[in-house]
């Protein structure tokens, strides 16, 4: 079989984990990325959904506060789950 070089641009940390995970699995990049692209066309499209997520209004709405809680500096925080069990049993 005949390769070819190819170049791509990924995001520096995406390039990091994916290398790690592959590492793991056995994988170089070059093997995941050959893999990718024989899935893509064996399929006719890419091998996995791609679609926005629909979130309900109630778990938007949690986000939003839990976005709201990170950023209030009145609002104690803990570095550990010995803090957070101390702060409890206060």
């Amino acid at each position: 079989m005949a390769t070819t070089p190819t170049q791509i641009r990924i995001d520096a940390n995406i390039k990091r984990e994916a290398t790690a995970l592959f590492s793991n699995l056995g994988l170089d990049m070059s093997s995941a990325v050959n893999l990718f692209l024989h899935q893509c066309v064996l399929r006719g499209g890419l091998p996995f959904a791609v679609e926005i997520p629909q979130y309900s209004d109630k778990t938007l709405n949690a986000m939003a506060e839990a976005r709201k809680i990170s950023r209030d500096p009145d609002i104690k925080g803990y570095n550990s789950m010995e803090e957070l069990k101390a702060a409890l049993d206060d």
